[in-house]
């Protein structure tokens, strides 16, 4: 089984689901007492959403050229960025490791194709939502056409993100929130859900929402696996 280096800490809540579904998976298939080879380093996001806030992203870049290049010297075989946001550096990351990284919109991706839908509404940061990085691989790379909430509504999600989920606080008005924000994307044409930000499925389920959901967490993280586990 090969390695992988993930790049957590973007919040540590999510790098805490990413290291579970990788670990299941890894079970699921082998059985046993098998579970996965991973190096992980995290970060103290509150630098790194500093720079977002900013808009210092090719410094946040450097950042996780950085670490992405320790994981590699320290027996990495892939590099698994553990946020949807910060794939907006993903090239320097690549460049800076050597290896291969497993980005995150594409098992998403790939997983929304085959269950037949082409028009998922995108949940995120607002830089995930707005900025082309996303939406753009979506289209070009697997002609999916996002669907995005409008600004009142990408407000309520980005705000929800940073000032709770992140700090793993759970609240059922933001579940209500959240609610009305995805019946506003099935209803500007929407078909089916992305949780674009790695936190979000700590809130909204597929019980929750009134579009079938691909959760980008639990895909990444098993696509991770797979690719872990198939690389021998």
């Amino acid at each position: 089984m090969k390695t992988l280096g993930l790049l957590g800490g973007m919040s540590w809540e999510s790098t805490v689901t990413y290291y579970q579904q990788i670990n299941r998976r890894v079970r699921e298939v082998r059985g046993g007492l098998h579970s996965a080879k991973c190096i992980i380093l995290s970060f103290d996001f509150a630098e790194i959403e500093a720079l977002q806030r900013a808009g210092h992203w090719e410094a946040a870049g450097v950042q996780l050229e950085a670490a992405a290049a320790r994981l590699a010297l320290a027996g990495a075989d892939a590099i698994v960025l553990c946020t949807n946001t910060m794939h907006m550096v993903s090239a320097g990351i690549v460049a800076a490791a050597q290896r291969p990284l497993i980005h995150i919109v594409d098992p998403t991706a790939e997983a929304i194709r085959k269950a037949g839908f082409t028009a998922p509404g995108l949940l995120g940061t607002r830089f995930t939502m707005e900025k082309e990085f996303y939406r753009e691989r979506l289209a070009k790379e697997h002609n999916l056409q996002a669907v995005i909430p409008d600004e009142a509504d990408r407000e309520t999600v980005h705000s929800i993100i940073y000032q709770e989920l992140c700090n793993g606080i759970i609240k059922e008005e933001s579940r209500q929130a959240y609610e009305k924000v995805i019946q506003n994307l099935a209803a500007a044409g929407a078909d089916c859900l992305i949780l674009g930000c790695t936190e979000i499925g700590l809130l909204v389920t597929k019980s929750s929402s009134d579009l079938p959901v691909f959760d980008t967490a639990e895909l990444h993280a098993v696509a991770a696996a797979d690719w872990a586990m198939l690389m021998e």
